[in-house]
Parts: C-alpha cells; sequence; structure tokens
C-alpha cells in the first residue's frame, strides 16, 4: 500500500495512481484526483507568493466544502500548519482561536467572513475568500486563484516531523486547547485506521460529519490515503436526502456518532432502503447504545459495524472488531494497530483485568502536545518506556477484560460520588439505553446536602414513547445497584450537543427544559 510521509502526499500520490478517478462528490459535483490537485497547486503557490512561511498557521474557516478540502492541503503543501475551525464558531472564540495561534492568514467563504469586522487579531495579514464578498472584507479571490493563479506543481519544504495541524478543542479553563499534530502522527493514525477498516481504492465514502471535527477530517485523509472516493455532506441535517445519497452513489462506508444513528434508525421504511452496497459502518465520539447496534446490525446483516474510542490528543485508540460485537456488545475493543495500550491506577502502576484506572496511550499518533500550554503537557504527556519517549495519559478510566479488550468507565471529572460511592454516568446510561422508547440519555451528578451528589438523568423520548418518569425510575431500580439509581428523571424533547454531535453534559446543566 501506498505510505506518504507528508499528509498533502496522500493527495499527491493518489493524483499520480489515479488521476482521472473521482476524489470528491459535493453537490453535484464531482472532482478527479487530478484536477483536485491542480487546484490545490495553485492555491499553494498563491499562499507563497504572499508571503505564507513554513510553519505559519493558517485557519480554514469554512464549512463543509470542495474549497475547504482545497484549502487544507494547500496550506500544508506551502508548509504552512492548517487549522480547520468550524464555520459556526462565534466571534469571541475565534478571536481566541486566531491570537492564541498566531495565525497569519485565513481562508474563508462569503456569509461568514462578516465576524472578521468584529474581532481584533493584530498578526491576520492576508484573508482569502470564495463567493461574492457582500460584506466587503478586504481579501483576495479564491476564484480568482483558480482562474490565473500559478499553474506548476508546488514542493512542501516539510519533513514528517514538522507540525501539520493544530485542532482546537474544548477545554478544562474555558478556553479551547490546540492539539498540535504533527504530519508523521496524522499519517500513522490514518494507516493505522485504514488497515483495520481494510479501506482501498473501491471504496465511496460518505461524510455529513464537519471537517472541523477530527473524526470528519480523517474521512478525507483516509479516502484520500486508500485511494477511494469521498461523498462530502455538508450536514446530517437531512436524513432522507443523505440516505438517498447513499443508495445512488453505492456508498461503502459510512461513519457517525450515536445522535446520527438515532436520526437514522427514526426514518420510516429504513428497512426497504437498498444499502447492500454498504460494507461498514463506524461510531465513535460516544459509545454506541447496544439497542442501536442490535437495531442497525438487523436493519444491515451483512454490513461490518466497528465500535470505536478516539481522542483528539492521538486521533484514534482502539476499535472492537465486529466479529466480536455480539459477545462485547459494550466494549471498545484493544489498541488499532501500531498502537500499545495499558490501564494505571493513582500510583501509575499497570493494573489487572477488571481493575478500573487510567488508560494509556503509546503510539506514533500521540500528539505534540498542547499549543502554548506547558502545564497541561506536564499533565498528559508523561516519561514512557525509553527516555524522552512521551505517552499519552487519556484522563479517562476504563477497565480490561482477561483477554485484553477494552471498555469504558468515565472521565475522571465525571465520576459521580453519591453516598460515598462512585457512580459511572455511562453505566447508568447504559441501562437508560437498554429501556425501548429512550432516544438520548445523559447522567450527570448535582449537588446534594445529604449524598454529596445525586444522580439525574436526562432523556429524549422516542416519538411514540408514553414513558414517564416514574416508568424509568422504577426500570433503573430493577436494573441498578440502590446508589445508582438516579434521585431525579427529566424528559427533554431533545439534548443539547456539541458540535460535533456529542450529547453534552455541560450544556445540559446550564440549557434549562425548553418549555
Amino acid at each position: 500500500m501506498f505510505r506518504p510521509a507528508l499528509v498533502n502526499n496522500l493527495l499527491e500520490g493518489s493524483a499520480e495512481r489515479f488521476p482521472e478517478k473521482v476524489a470528491i462528490v459535493h453537490k453535484g459535483k464531482r472532482l478527479t484526483y487530478s484536477a483536485i490537485d491542480e487546484m490545490v497547486n495553485k492555491l499553494a503557490a498563491a499562499l507563497m507568493e504572499n508571503g505564507i512561511k513554513r510553519g505559519d498557521r493558517v485557519a480554514v474557516f469554512m464549512d463543509n466544502s470542495i474549497e475547504a478540502v482545497v484549502s487544507i492541503f494547500a496550506v500544508l503543501k506551502a508548509g504552512a500548519v492548517f487549522m480547520m475551525i468550524n464555520h459556526t464558531t462565534k466571534a469571541e472564540k475565534l478571536e481566541y482561536i486566531m491570537n492564541n495561534s498566531g495565525a497569519v492568514a485565513m481562508l474563508t467563504q462569503d456569509g461568514i467572513a462578516g465576524v472578521l469586522s468584529v474581532i481584533d487579531c493584530p498578526n491576520l495579514k492576508k484573508v482569502i475568500m470564495t463567493g461574492s464578498n457582500k460584506n466587503g472584507t478586504s481579501c483576495i479571490s479564491f476564484e480568482d486563484i483558480m482562474i490565473s493563479g500559478r499553474d506548476e506543481k508546488v514542493a512542501s519544504p516539510c519533513i514528517d516531523l514538522d507540525l501539520a495541524s493544530i485542532i482546537y478543542t474544548s477545554g478544562s479553563t474555558g478556553h479551547p486547547k490546540g492539539v498540535m499534530l504533527s504530519h508523521l502522527n496524522m499519517i500513522s493514525a490514518a494507516h493505522s485506521i485504514i488497515t483495520y477498516l481494510e479501506n482501498t481504492e473501491n471504496d465511496i465514502i460518505l461524510n455529513a460529519l464537519p471537517l472541523s471535527f477530527d473524526y470528519g477530517l480523517y474521512q478525507i485523509l483516509m479516502g484520500f490515503m486508500a485511494g477511494g472516493t469521498v461523498i462530502l455532506e455538508k450536514s446530517f441535517t437531512y436524513p432522507f436526502q443523505v440516505v438517498d445519497t447513499m443508495i445512488k452513489e453505492k456508498v461503502t462506508g459510512f461513519p457517525g456518532v450515536p445522535t446520527i444513528f438515532a436520526l437514522l434508525l427514526q426514518l420510516k421504511n429504513l428497512d426497504k432502503c437498498d444499502l447492500s452496497s454498504l460494507r461498514y459502518i463506524t461510531n465513535t465520539a460516544a459509545a454506541l447504545p447496544t439497542s442501536h447496534i442490535k437495531r442497525l446490525k438487523e436493519l444491515c446483516p451483512n454490513v461490518r459495524l466497528y465500535s470505536m474510542y478516539g481522542l483528539t490528543e492521538c486521533k484514534r485508540v482502539s476499535y472492537l472488531p465486529p466479529d466480536e460485537l455480539d459477545r462485547r456488545p459494550t466494549s471498545v475493543g484493544k489498541g488499532m494497530p501500531n498502537v500499545e495500550v495499558y490501564i494505571v491506577n493513582e500510583k501509575d502502576e499497570r493494573v489487572g483485568p477488571g481493575e478500573v484506572g487510567e488508560l494509556v496511550v503509546r503510539g506514533a499518533n500521540v500528539m505534540l502536545g498542547y499549543w502554548n500550554l506547558p502545564e497541561a503537557n506536564a499533565q498528559c504527556l508523561r516519561q514512557g518506556k525509553y527516555p524522552g519517549e512521551r505517552v499519552l495519559y487519556t484522563g479517562d478510566l476504563f477497565k480490561m477484560d482477561d483477554e485484553g479488550y477494552l471498555y469504558f468507565v468515565a472521565r475522571k471529572d465525571d465520576i459521580i460520588k453519591c453516598r460515598g460511592e462512585k457512580v459511572s454516568p455511562k453505566e447508568v446510561e447504559n441501562v437508560l439505553y437498554s429501556l425501548a422508547g429512550i432516544l438520548e440519555a445523559a447522567v450527570t451528578g448535582i449537588h446534594d446536602e445529604i449524598l454529596g451528589q445525586a444522580v439525574k438523568a436526562y432523556v429524549a423520548l422516542e416519538h411514540d414513547s408514553t414513558l414517564t418518569e416514574k416508568d424509568i425510575l422504577r426500570y433503573c431500580s430493577q436494573h441498578l445497584e440502590n446508589f445508582m439509581v438516579p434521585k431525579f428523571v427529566e424528559i427533554r424533547e431533545s439534548l443539547p450537543k456539541t458540535a460535533t454531535g456529542k450529547i453534552s453534559r455541560k450544556l445540559l446543566t446550564e440549557t434549562p427544559a425548553s418549555m
């Protein structure tokens, strides 16, 4: 299999091997690898002509689009570092990211670029924009570059140890943290993933996840590494439309998160859709409820369903082989190829089967660190097996069975201490999801004068469900130890999500139920 050194080599290699093959399908447009590569070369040359140098940080502030994909690879070809920023990011957060990273340029689109007029970014020197520039922002036209830009190959000056991307992720301090990923980090992660997914040039991957979410971004990287085709959707807002595209394009791979699968499984007549081309489904960001796993397997009996676990700091950690799904539906599997995982206790000693501890990850996919956060780096990146090696302490509590399969318990910070006992929100959520009629569930701890913390469950019901709070509490009492049974149940129309589609416990406690 083709193994590149740099992330931009993913496109270059496939453009050489499959020049006339369709690389991206988006909004009716079908672009070949050679066409994408030509656009990338023109934009990379323009960036360099406008002073972008090796190591400079460049923001890509766009929604899912062909221009966003071209921008990512052009920034890399110019030797710079790309930062994919969600197009819905508000002014205050955008200003923080731009100034924290010291970004000198931005690639953006008309319609969202207006936010630039209300933020103060002294380092920002160049803006390249797609569209008609109705906001009057001082910028260079993306379209003009495509029409009159230099049509020649651009060679990156980088090596694989150089910084390729900074992905900003939520931080405990209130400000997002910039996860620094080298070319080696990203290539290693993508190669390991396509190895266990067995991706080839025959794969057609449908991506409805935002490119600002590393799970969505890697669909492009993995597709290009294998020489496959990526169907790029703006979102999963219109599930029927996405399913229709899946059928028409004969999609073989579909990545999702639990909220996407919850929406998918609510569609009427889904069992009558021809999904015979689908080879695999992947899930990460949060564990897929066992009830959803069962329904997906019934719907697509010949599809390989991968439960996975990862975090931005190393992209992916583990996967459960689909053949093990029936035996271990709540497991996230073992470490993926070229990754070692183990669990340690509070004394930093490795623990045995059944013991709960913090998961540690060792591999070339482990990040370089957080941008300008030495204290956070010292906490999560620690001495590894060899002098100078650093391994990632994830902050996630796991246990491992006798055969080495991993089971997520909780984030360290999420553990609820009720009546002196430790309650894993995940364990309570698993029981809630096993109750027919519950579509979404999340569990948090709230202050209680007597208990210390009381367990509170938030649920959203399926459209035809008649469940009441009493029904839910009764079911929990039948399936959980007394100290784990929620003291409160709140039924909502839907549960708040992060930009990546993951249910947010933080937003739950900050957002009142709609009346």
